[in-house]
């Protein structure tokens, strides 16, 4: 299986660069995994909403040009189905069985992510209904990507 975190900006923290790279040194056992990052644009504070929609649009016509056909596409909405991490499992895991051998795990910049982008997304997934900074619900993400295939291999990891 192929995996890929589709993203908007780069991630400054080096804490955080730190838990990406572990993460994804840990799911090298498990799939191909790769990491893309689209420029993001500034958004000023007290942005109108037509100013939010063309900043969302510009990001989504960056991010539209990886998400290929053959894939299937994972947005990262706070509107989206909410699942364990056992669910997280059995997703991928069926994706799998089903034939889909690559996934596309896309998460938004700041104010989310564009309509074109929201129009192509298979599934539409919340990992929770509290907000965290984009940056960091990389590494999240990646957690819980691990995790997923420590449960469908059986393997024992931490509760």
């Amino acid at each position: 299986m192929k995996i890929t975190l589709l993203t908007v900006g780069k991630i400054k923290e080096k804490y955080l660069k730190d838990a990406v790279a572990e993460y994804s040194k840990r799911l090298s056992k498990y799939c191909k995994l790769e990491v893309i990052e689209v420029a993001d644009e500034k958004t000023p504070d007290q942005a109108s909403e037509t100013v939010n929609n063309n900043i969302r649009r510009k990001e989504g016509e960056r991010l539209m040009k990886y998400l290929r056909g053959d894939a299937f596409v994972i947005t990262l909405e706070i509107q989206g189905h909410p699942l364990t991490s056992e669910e997280l499992a059995e997703k991928i895991e069926g994706l799998g069985i089903s034939g889909i051998s690559h996934i596309i795990f896309v998460i938004g910049g700041s104010i989310g992510l564009g309509t074109k982008v929201l129009m192509r997304s298979d599934y539409a997934l919340s990992v929770s209904r509290m907000t965290f900074p984009h940056q960091l619900m990389r590494a999240i993400l990646l957690e819980q990507i691990y995790r997923s295939y420590r449960i469908i291999q059986g393997a024992p990891y931490h509760k």
